[in-house]
């Protein structure tokens, strides 16, 4: 009795450090499979070249930078975006931006068929190529390390500064280095510590800092050193002269554009139209633009850019003045006025339309604008405008449908959008939506037997412009509205 006692004692002591020991397996398994759980997201089936084409529309998931995607004087920019762009043109359908605020998401977005392609100059690794495909490499670059000159560099020779700057990796033992953590340049330095024999203190940023946000904190002495690919780096240099881009610390690694595995048609027709469309001039003409000329650094440090300041145009505080008002968004305000003008207070258009909000001679009188009118004066016009326009359309429930019918009667006039309505109901389309209904009879009504429907009063009118017109400022104001407050 007293031995089985004992034994028993023995196996709830066994059972309840077994027990324990699962639960502490159990645990950290759970924090394994935890672990960049945004990258093990499943691809979503489906979302391939034909459901691309058939809704006329290729989403890229973008960064605001220099080498991905930017907006300069409401002017959309960057090496990728303008890559794809092409794509896009050459397969027939709209580019829709979405920009990425946080890196660390991106795999995970893209495999949740937010974005059909991940365009942020990133590099092809082993590790992403887990989680996701990439297309052929467009580019092939090393990476380098940003550091900062001495003081007084400007009055120095070549060799003075070099006897202040780090001219090889082993140098980089002890010295701390700020990257973001998921990015090929930690997994570099990682290895770089085993190929030195020494200790590099790596300083992991999140996703929300760019390679451009640390390159300018190293201009700005607040960290000494981070890592980036040499072609952002070069661009950099243009506009931040006191900083030193010449150690490199890698081989030239491939730059590509990442996409969903289950994705394959897609994935064959851009590496189809990539590698001829790399070999063109008109390539090469944007690497040179974009990494070679003085003036792309000149428009990254604009205040009218995206990257630098946050003001959309010299115009900001008018259009913001004016569409408060009316409690109306101003990115819109200003997307009509980029659309009808480029922010230009002196256009002249066809028919004599004049000014930032292209008024009719005689139209732009009924809203106190004339020729010679200031811009806040044509920017509070055009206001006036728009929401009169937009309240003509009280009967549409829904306020974003309720806009693209306000930009349509803005192209077009109100009694064209409203035979395009009147089209739709007789054809079974919903007459309060624009997208695939309303937006389909007003493509038609440059059709005779559209046109002429008894139905219809105004007569015909060029009605693809208008649906493009719509599309296309629609969609600047949804990229105004993620990068300008």
């Amino acid at each position: 009795m007293f031995l089985s006692g004992i034994n028993l004692k023995i196996n709830r002591k066994v059972l309840i450090i077994g027990t324990l020991f699962l639960l502490i397996i159990i645990y950290y398994i759970g924090c394994e499979r935890n672990n960049g759980n945004e990258d093990k997201t499943a691809a979503v089936p489906g979302i391939d070249l034909p459901a691309i084409l058939k809704k006329g529309k290729l989403t890229i998931l973008a960064e605001n930078s220099s080498t991905s995607y930017f907006i300069y004087r409401g002017k959309k920019m960057g090496f990728e975006y303008e890559i794809l762009k092409e794509f896009a043109t050459e397969i027939g359908v709209d580019l829709e931006i979405v920009t990425i605020t946080n890196l660390d998401d991106v795999n995970a977005m893209l495999n949740r068929g937010e974005g059909d392609l991940i365009a942020c100059n990133y590099t092809v690794t082993n590790e992403r190529s887990k989680f996701i495909d990439f297309t052929v490499p467009f580019m092939r670059t090393n990476q380098v390390l940003i550091q900062r000159k001495p003081e007084n560099w400007e009055t120095m020779s070549a060799t003075q500064i070099d006897s202040k700057l780090l001219t090889d990796p082993t140098q980089l033992a002890g010295k701390t280095v700020n990257v973001w953590g998921k990015s090929t340049y930690y997994q570099r330095l990682v290895n770089l510590q085993q190929e030195i024999g020494d200790t590099i203190i790596i300083h992991k940023e999140t996703g929300d800092f760019t390679s451009e946000d640390l390159i300018e904190n190293v201009s700005e002495g607040i960290i000494d050193y981070t890592v980036v690919e040499k072609n952002v780096a070069q661009i950099n240099s243009h506009f931040l002269d006191n900083i030193d881009i010449d150690l490199e610390l890698s081989v030239k690694q491939k730059i590509a554009f990442g996409i969903r595995k289950t994705s394959p048609l897609l994935k064959a027709r851009i590496n189809q139209w990539l590698k001829k469309f790399t070999q063109k001039a008109s390539f090469k003409y944007l690497k040179h633009k974009y990494f070679d000329l003085p003036e792309i650094a000149n428009t990254v440090q604009d205040s009218q850019s995206s990257l630098k300041g946050g003001q959309l145009s010299l115009f900001d505080n008018y259009f913001k003045q004016a569409a408060a008002k009316y409690n109306w968004d101003w990115r819109i305000l200003a997307s009509v006025s980029y659309q009808e003008s480029k922010f230009n207070p002196s256009a002249r258009g066809l028919g004599g339309a004049y000014g930032m909000m292209q008024f009719m001679p005689d139209t732009g009188p009924r809203f106190g604008v004339y020729p010679s009118s200031s811009p806040q004066v044509q920017i509070q016009g055009g206001m006036k405008l728009l929401i009169t326009t937009y309240n003509l359309w009280n009967d549409i429930p829904n306020h974003e449908e309720r806009i693209k019918f306000t930009l349509a009667s803005y192209n077009s006039g109100t009694s064209h959008v409203k035979d395009a309505q009147k089209l739709a109901a007789k054809y079974g389309m919903n007459p309060k939506i624009w997208d695939n209904s309303v937006e389909v009879m007003m493509k038609n009504l440059s059709k005779r037997q559209y046109y002429r429907d008894p139905v219809v009063t105004a007569g015909a009118t060029r009605g693809a412009h208008t649906a493009k017109y719509v599309k296309t400022v629609y969609a600047r104001f949804l990229s105004y509205k993620s990068m300008f407050r």
